[in-house]
């Protein structure tokens, strides 16, 4: 995952152009057959409307996490959602599992409420490995993902219906699994809430050019002051809280996954000058936007050289 990379690229499948019609999309693969065409090394990349699950049986690697890199061994899950960077560089020969992908869609209906059963995997997915502690629970998953791959592949009559339900079957156990070590405090999860969701579909549409709350609060049919309140009741932060992050996330993105000057970057942000958006950066990170980069950069060429075959 090299900082050296001049966009960071939008994938349906890794390698397949994006399809934005994707529509009741489930699709199962080993980690092997894909990772093993590409040295073992899934280079950093985003997914528009695919939720994915890995299920790491065997071996173990390094994760790009936006901007974080996270290492994982077997047995574990790993939950990866949708417009979330992330890469991978899987130990060579030695790891396998699976991957589950699936449009969003899909995941509404997984829930006894809609879209409870998607907003609860993106809550679980802010610490995205779950390691398994006990054999039965990697059994168990293991066990799901290959009918599931058995559906797919002979396509008999039905396999829609029960394709769907695995999936459930493995979104819930994972979901489970997370969930117990959420607690234990290490993630927090609280009830989705419908305007804290439409909040961050028009960020994700406008933080570029928009960082008003005003705007976002027009949009909703509410008061800035009511929508800042509204958020910090549901969420714990404030609007401003979620926009600010939001740009920080893009220009971590950016920095790390890119070659891009530093100057363009805050010029695609819509700050006003470089010097604007090195304060901005600063004041959230702790770190001028060049330091964060060269960390990058540096980890990204341990990564590189770890991530090759002998």
């Amino acid at each position: 995952m090299p900082a050296t990379v001049q966009a960071l690229p939008l994938f349906h499948l890794y390698g397949d152009p994006p399809d934005d019609q994707a529509f009741d999309f489930i699709h199962i693969e080993t980690i092997a057959s894909r990772s093993s065409l590409h040295d073992w090394t899934i280079r950093a990349h985003r997914h528009r409307n695919l939720f994915q699950i890995l299920v790491i049986e065997r071996g173990g690697g390094r994760m790009a996490y936006e901007a974080s890199m996270i290492p994982f061994a077997a047995p574990a899950a790993i939950l990866v959602p949708a417009t979330i960077a992330h890469g991978f560089q899987f130990e060579p020969q030695v790891t396998d599992g699976w991957v589950v992908s699936f449009t969003e869609d899909v995941a509404l209906g997984l829930g006894e409420r809609s879209g409870e059963a998607l907003a609860r995997l993106r809550a679980l997915a802010a610490q995205p490995v779950v390691p398994l502690a006990h054999p039965f629970e990697i059994r168990r998953l293991s066990a799901f993902c290959a009918d599931l791959h058995e559906e797919g592949f002979l396509a008999r009559e039905g396999f829609r219906l029960a394709m769907r339900g695995l999936l459930a079957l493995i979104a819930i156990e994972v979901g489970r699994l997370a969930a117990s070590r959420a607690r234990s405090g290490a993630v927090t999860l609280a009830p989705s809430d419908a305007t804290v969701q439409a909040l961050g579909r028009l960020v994700e549409e406008h933080f570029r050019r928009e960082r008003r709350l005003s705007f976002y609060a027009q949009k909703l049919a509410m008061t800035p002051d009511r929508l800042n309140d509204h958020v910090k009741r549901a969420a714990g932060v404030t609007a401003g809280h979620l926009i600010r992050q939001r740009v920080l996330t893009e220009a971590k993105r950016q920095l790390v996954f890119t070659a891009q000057p530093i100057h363009d970057i805050a010029y695609d942000l819509a700050f006003s000058d470089p010097s604007h958006f090195a304060r901005f950066f600063r004041k959230h990170t702790g770190m001028t936007p060049q330091a964060f980069r060269d960390r990058g950069g540096e980890r990204g060429a341990t990564a590189r050289g770890n991530g090759r075959r002998p």
